[in-house]
């Protein structure tokens, strides 16, 4: 079953930068698409970004231009740099599998973007 621990998450003023990180295990992370999610309060998870084995990324429209996601596959973890952020970024945010997620989901990672 594979194991997901998410980190980098914080307070950041609007306009402020995040790099999260996720490193994954009991799974053959090479061959996998990634994907990073968020949860706001009140609000479904929602996916905002993934990245295929091969590297090619896709985005969420209410992220694209300041977020980048990549990934080292010696680590078997994913990134999600996040530039620009805005009051609305706020979420718990998740990795997981793409396009399916596994079952077992990390414990995530709070963003708060507030003044």
């Amino acid at each position: 079953q594979v194991q997901l621990v998410e980190s980098g998450g914080g307070l950041v003023q609007p306009g402020g930068s995040l790099r999260l990180s996720c490193a994954a295990s009991r799974i053959i992370f090479s061959i996998y698409s990634m994907g990073w999610y968020r949860q706001a309060p009140g609000k479904q998870r929602e996916w905002v970004a993934d990245i295929t084995s091969g590297g090619r990324t896709n985005y969420a429209d209410s992220v694209k231009g300041r977020f980048t996601i990549s990934r080292d596959n010696a680590k078997n973890t994913v990134y999600l740099q996040m530039n620009s952020l805005k009051p609305e970024d706020t979420a718990v945010y998740y990795c997981n599998t793409r396009p399916q997620p596994a079952d077992n989901w990390g414990q995530g990672t709070q963003v708060t973007v507030s003044s």
